[in-house]
């Protein structure tokens, strides 16, 4: 595994930021002190401010083929 910034375009950071949020919403404590009270908006400021990080798994040696036969 690999420790790597993650939220690089904005579907990555929409995903992270939805990902903390449900941690927030299931009892994980807030990282910062926050002005909202949304679960949302904090997942997204503790990521702006670089208090969250995601880890990504090493790149697969042979890339998987997802094929639907119509």
């Amino acid at each position: 595994m690999t420790v790597e910034n993650a939220l690089h375009n904005k579907y990555s950071l929409v995903k992270g930021a939805a990902r903390r949020a449900r941690q927030l919403q299931n009892g994980a404590s807030p990282l910062i002190v926050a002005k909202s009270m949304k679960a949302c908006r904090v997942a997204q400021d503790e990521i702006k401010q670089g208090h969250v990080t995601f880890v990504l798994p090493k790149a697969i040696k042979e890339p998987v083929l997802d094929i639907a036969i119509h």
